[in-house]
């Protein structure tokens, strides 16, 4: 059945997606899959599929925020799909965190209002365990820098309290803060879909946020590296796990 936001239905015969949140991201993506083909494009949600080692893959973005991303996961559950994981950036909340760093998300502050609908506040906002750990072991192998940790899924950047918002997570040991990881989690979650988080630092801890991004979004120094060893961690990863299924 065809889904009304995603525009995608069950003949992609994929079974594992990329989620992006930026719909440009899907052109470096592309790069590093094999029968490349773009399939829809509306609203935030732009997709397209390929191969990567022989394996199908859905890559699809998701916008900003939690709300738009709680869509994609259940029309992408609608459609078969079993596992994702998010490619995001985030900002380091804490000073040993260097730009292009990958941040392995092994739990969430769920501070955004998308979780919340879903869940009492109490109900953990979780990756899988298995996803994870072939997320680690891909960056692990390639000798790739990475941390993992919780971190903050908030509601919006320009809050009048920001920045004493960061300071008391960073104070609190989480290690960077999103828009999307809680949603995801605690969605895919509930709707028994295997998730993973991989964030690419873009924000040093005490930088401005509106500076750094638009570095970023210009595709600058070691933020774009990182963006290119979080798209290959997925997909290894996505593999990894494919092949002890089967």
């Amino acid at each position: 059945m065809l889904q009304p936001h995603i525009q995608l239905d069950e003949s992609i015969q994929a079974r594992c997606a990329i989620l992006p949140g930026d719909p440009a991201r899907l052109d470096r993506i592309a790069l590093q899959l094999e029968n490349v083909k773009e399939i829809a494009y509306n609203r935030e949600y732009r997709s397209l599929t390929g191969t990567y080692k022989g394996m199908p893959v859905l890559a699809m973005s998701t916008g900003m925020g939690g709300c738009s991303t709680g869509i994609a996961i259940e029309e992408l559950k609608a459609i078969g799909i079993t596992a994702m994981i998010r490619i995001g950036s985030c900002g380091a909340l804490q000073k040993n965190i260097a730009l292009g760093d990958l941040v392995f998300a092994c739990g969430a502050v769920r501070d955004d209002g998308a979780s919340r609908a879903y869940v009492d506040i109490r109900y953990p906002a979780v990756p899988d365990t298995a996803l994870l750990s072939h997320c680690i072991t891909a960056a692990r192998d390639n000798n790739w820098p990475s941390h993992t940790g919780v971190v903050h899924s908030h509601e919006s950047f320009y809050i009048d309290t920001n920045a004493q918002e960061e300071a008391h997570w960073s104070k609190c040991g989480v290690l960077g803060a999103d828009m999307e990881t809680a949603a995801l989690f605690t969605i895919g979650r509930l709707r028994g879909i295997r998730t993973a988080s991989i964030l690419n630092n873009v924000v040093l801890y005490g930088q401005d946020t509106a500076d750094a991004i638009g570095d970023y979004a210009g595709g600058e120094d070691m933020t774009a590296v990182g963006e290119h060893r979080e798209i290959a961690v997925a997909l290894e990863a996505l593999y990894r796990l494919a092949q002890e299924e089967t």
